[in-house]
């Protein structure tokens, strides 16, 4: 069992999204989405890195997983975005979690089985994995669905590892 939190980071919305594994079942414990009131950059970076530790105090996430930046048309944002997901990082490490991260193509391939996915089909895909009634926020969907991608890649790379193991044990018997 380990409860996973997921985190679209932004300078402006940071989404989050807690979820639990328990074998191959994956248990919906909370989202949201952390909103910064600050007009500076430095003031929303203090913002964000309260939010998460205080969603890290809260859930008492075994790992958290993020979205790596990606390089849009605007190198500002990416910058910009690039300091949130730091600060973040940083609540993260100071709780001694260890820290996962993840392209969005990836993401999207793992949750909706398209890399190429928009934002409705994650958020609808998301509903249906975790069997949520009502939808989450665009920014908590998407922290929802790092947190699953994190939950399926583990296990995958644990799946693996076991085999791994057992063909080796195969040979030298």
């Amino acid at each position: 069992m380990s409860i996973i939190l997921g985190i679209d980071p932004g300078s402006r919305i940071t989404g989050y999204g807690v979820i639990r594994q328990v074998g191959r079942k994956l248990e919906y414990l909370g989202s949201g989405c952390i909103r910064t009131s600050c007009p500076d950059i430095p003031g929303r970076l203090k913002q964000i890195y309260a939010g998460v530790s205080e969603v890290i105090t809260q859930f008492q996430p075994d790992c958290f997983a993020i979205e790596e930046v990606f390089m849009g048309k605007n190198a500002s944002s990416a910058i910009k975005l690039g300091q949130a997901r730091g600060s973040a990082i940083v609540a993260a490490v100071n709780a001694d979690l260890p820290v996962s991260e993840y392209a969005a193509r990836l993401i999207k391939q793992a949750v909706v089985g398209n890399g190429g996915a928009d934002k409705v089909q994650v958020q609808h895909m998301v509903c249906s994995v975790l069997k949520l009634e009502g939808k989450p926020q665009a920014d908590a969907a998407d922290a929802l669905a790092i947190a699953i991608c994190h939950a399926h890649t583990h296990k995958s790379l644990i799946a693996m590892a076991g085999k791994a193991t057992s063909v080796r044990r195969g040979r030298y018997r």
